[in-house]
């Protein structure tokens, strides 16, 4: 019953996933960060298989990071969206295929645009203003569809982001619960309270 969501304004990405980690029926953890920093101004939000996930994440936030110190610059968010998606493409054609779906948001500081990708298990990946992840996604995109602004203030986005927790809290059988809201800017990646 994971969820995620993720949309793009006026120099922002907000990126928001809930805090619960569960099997099957049982909860086992409720204050689970699914939103992993990946360079000072890019965010990742997973999921998937519990054991996928977490592995992957830490092997794309290595791998971004090792980068970035053999060539003294961070990369760009669409770079990082084309190796993720290679990434998760080669290990669809082995014998470890990891079964994540991620939100990829980033500021580029060079051309000071906000950047949100798309990419599924399958190594889709797409640049959108908006998505959604998980069960979540079926009642959230309808109004993110509805009420997203690309010239949005960061206040006016996260209300729309409230709009789509408060959807999905009132209508999906299991409410998720908490959720984590970071905003990636040119300032850099924050945590914000909804």
């Amino acid at each position: 019953m994971e969820t995620s969501f993720a949309l793009t304004g006026k120099g922002y990405v907000i990126v928001a996933a809930d805090t619960t980690a569960a099997r099957s029926i049982v909860k086992m953890q409720v204050d689970q960060d699914k939103i992993k920093e990946l360079s000072p101004h890019l965010l990742m939000a997973y999921s998937g298989e519990p054991g996928d996930t977490v592995q992957f994440a830490e092997y794309v936030e290595r791998n971004i990071r090792l980068y970035q110190i053999r060539n003294l610059y961070p990369l760009r968010p669409a770079a990082a969206a084309s190796w993720i998606r290679r990434s998760i493409a080669e290990s669809l054609r082995s014998r470890n295929a990891y079964s994540v779906n991620l939100l990829l948001g980033g500021y580029d500081t060079s051309s000071h645009t906000p950047n949100l990708y798309w990419i599924d298990y399958l190594g889709t990946a797409v640049e959108v203003p908006f998505a959604a992840h998980g069960y979540g996604s079926y009642f959230a995109l309808s109004l993110l569809d509805r009420y997203h602004d690309p010239e949005a203030s960061l206040e006016e986005g996260l209300a729309t982001l409230k709009r789509c927790i408060n959807e999905v809290s009132k209508r999906l059988v299991v409410d998720p619960g908490k959720y984590k809201v970071k905003v990636v800017d040119k300032s850099g990646i924050r945590e914000v309270e909804i």
